[in-house]
């Protein structure tokens, strides 16, 4: 089995604060966090969360256990934190994420046409959150699925209960978003909180992209303690 990918050492404070308009004084002011931030919508889980989990379960769904053949598409690292209301970070909350192939096929062994399936993408993920909230994955940019815009599902669990279930989108696709019946459904609001534009990634020879989502949830098993 390979080792799990480490999260992307990007993670700053400062411009943390500064995507979300916020300043230092945020963290000292009671209740102004909380006054900013907004939940993360909750979605459909959809049909296709795999029924049956691939051997390799990790962080990096472009490489399948210690293959040296990768999966085809273009590489996106995705990261973000997972907090509360409060702006707290979920430590050790289960990240999970699933889409489909370069060639639009899910993992789901009822999702056809199975003789184009990337036998070398993994398909599904999952990670930890960190001390600070964190997580991170190495995937593909997702590609439009029949009747559907490209886009991710998410999905965390925190103490065997699961929080969120949402799917994120990518920003550059605002004319196969705005045909989406599912997008629609967010509204203008959640649409912005459930969309990312996913950029070339600095100094990439591999033309690789990155991505980023902070997830908000609202009541978690660990308020009630």
């Amino acid at each position: 089995m390979k080792k799990p990918l480490s999260p992307i050492e990007t993670w700053d404070r400062r411009k943390f604060l500064t995507g979300l308009g916020l300043g230092a004084s945020a963290f000292l002011t009671p209740g102004a966090f909380a006054e900013a931030l907004q939940l993360t919508p909750q979605s459909q889980e959809g049909p296709f969360f795999p029924d049956k989990l691939p051997l390799d379960t990790d962080n990096d769904l472009i490489i399948i256990n210690d293959s040296s053949t990768p999966a085809l598409g273009q590489v996106t690292h995705l990261s973000g934190t997972v907090r509360n209301l409060k702006g707290n970070p979920l430590r050790n909350a289960l990240v999970e994420i699933w889409q489909v192939d370069n060639n639009s096929v899910y993992l789901h062994t009822e999702d056809t046409p199975k003789d184009k399936q990337d036998k070398n993408f993994q398909g599904y993920g999952r990670f930890s959150t960190d001390s600070k909230g964190r997580y991170y994955f190495r995937t593909i940019r997702p590609p439009s699925y029949p009747g559907r815009t490209p886009h991710i599902h998410f999905a965390v669990t925190q103490n065997n209960k699961r929080v969120l279930t949402s799917q994120l989108y990518v920003a550059q696709e605002q004319t196969a978003n705005a045909k989406d019946f599912l997008y629609k459904r967010l509204g203008k609001d959640g649409q912005k909180l459930c969309t990312t534009p996913f950029k070339p990634l600095k100094n990439s020879p591999a033309n690789e992209l990155q991505a980023r989502w902070n997830l908000i949830i609202g009541h978690t098993p660990e308020d009630h303690h």
